[in-house]
């Protein structure tokens, strides 16, 4: 196996955390670093873009357990060695290696229960590591319970990044009009060419509860190049009303905010140097000098590309079912990766001896402790299905609502 190493982060439980799990996070990208979640998320302290200082993170993932970040795969933030991954098993494999090596370090932390979770591309990363794990880390000596993926690449290639971003793109710009502030005109042409590429009325007419059948795709027969990509006809339009627009929450608005990360949202806003590749921040955290960190890293982690198939049409099924409890969560605010379209990749899929959800998800009130209704939830089957209202693509950015969904995955509630 070609020579790398992962840089770690590793947080022990806070007074009120668990001593018996390990929460491992990894960010998406591919290559973005896992830092984000630790500093912006759901470590133990956060410095939110426009924040001139890092605070304590009362929704600290800490308070539950243990937390492992990794900047991985190779090529990834900190961490060193030739990018050498052809696909998703590659990456599992090289995760798990560094795993069983950071349990002969830490011993102690042994026999532990483990959750794998991340968000955006590491919805391809969690389910293919905990399916090499469920099927081959024989000896790995932690316990999988379960996996958490959040606005989730469960579906991005073989003609289905048309469900997650083209044909929900529409209905979403109607439900946030006031937001997108799109004149009538523009609306009328927009919705003309939805219809015109088979994107109008998808939902209606084939999201089912049950489902009767195999999805349909309506682009494989339209190509972009024809003008069917309706959602960059959207992000051109709006980013000349609202500079700022962000795809990971629509509801940013102008200035443009300053981030420690160098990545707040559609632009870059950053420092120089940026503060994590200072030399006095990475003698600090013992990362390595010569290694050039940005959140999103330059180099190709996978030097040619992914080659794998996304995890709805392989692996996602079997771990949903070797897991005690599995979940999806959405921010309905994320018009990077629509919450629509992960409807229609869960609905396209089929796990536990059915395809999709067999009752409609509308009938459940996601009820957040302390805040009220929050959106929407539906489990079925092993999976947990979240839609978080007012969140963006960060979910445990955005919403104390992560922290109530973590601790369902954990089995301590019973419901999230």
């Amino acid at each position: 196996m070609p020579d790398f190493q992962l840089f770690f982060w590793f947080f022990p439980p806070g007074p009120e955390g668990s001593l018996d799990d390990v929460i491992f996070w990894t960010n998406g990208g591919p290559g973005c670093s896992a830092l984000k979640g630790s500093f912006q998320e759901n470590g133990p302290f956060t410095w939110a873009p426009g924040t001139a200082q890092p605070t304590q993170n009362e929704y600290s993932w800490t308070n539950l357990s243990s937390v492992l970040f990794v900047e991985q795969p190779v090529g990834t933030g900190y961490s060193q060695g030739q990018p050498s991954a052809q696909d998703e098993n590659d990456v599992a494999a090289q995760l798990v290696g560094f795993f069983e090596q950071f349990l002969e370090i830490f011993s102690e932390l042994k026999g532990k229960k483990l959750y794998l979770t991340g968000e955006s591309y590491a919805g391809m990363y969690v389910p293919f590591i905990a399916n090499f794990i469920y099927e081959n880390a024989t000896d790995l000596d932690w316990d999988l319970q379960g996996i958490w993926v959040s606005d989730e690449f469960l579906a991005a290639v073989l003609g289905w990044d048309v469900v997650q971003s083209q044909i929900p793109a529409i209905a979403f710009v109607h439900k946030y009009e006031h937001v997108f502030a799109f004149n009538q005109t523009l609306m009328a042409q927009l919705d003309a060419v939805a219809a015109q590429c088979n994107y109008a009325d998808y939902m209606e007419k084939f999201v089912k509860y049950p489902p009767t059948g195999s999805l349909p795709l309506p682009g494989e027969s339209v190509s972009f190049d024809d003008g069917c990509n309706v959602w960059g006809m959207i992000f051109d339009e709006v980013i000349n009303i609202n500079p700022a627009f962000n795809i990971y929450r629509i509801f940013d608005t102008w200035p443009i905010v300053w981030d420690v990360l160098g990545f707040a949202g559609t632009y870059q806003k950053i420092q120089t140097p940026l503060y994590f590749d200072r030399a006095d921040v990475k003698a600090a955290l013992h990362a390595p000098a010569n290694v050039t960190w940005v959140e999103c890293s330059y180099v190709q982690v996978f030097p040619d590309g992914d080659a794998s198939i996304p995890p709805a049409f392989t692996v996602l099924p079997n771990v949903i079912e070797k897991s005690k409890r599995s979940v999806v969560v959405h921010g309905l605010a994320d018009f990077d990766l629509l919450a629509d379209g992960a409807r229609i990749v869960l609905q396209n899929m089929t796990w536990n001896g059915k395809q999709g959800f067999q009752t409609p998800i509308v009938n459940d009130s996601f009820i957040v402790d302390g805040m009220g209704d929050l959106g929407n939830m539906h489990l079925e089957r092993g999976l947990a299905y979240i839609e978080v209202a007012l969140s963006g693509h960060m979910v445990p950015q955005f919403s104390p609502a992560a922290f109530q969904i973590m601790s369902y995955l954990m089995g301590f509630r019973d419901s999230p």
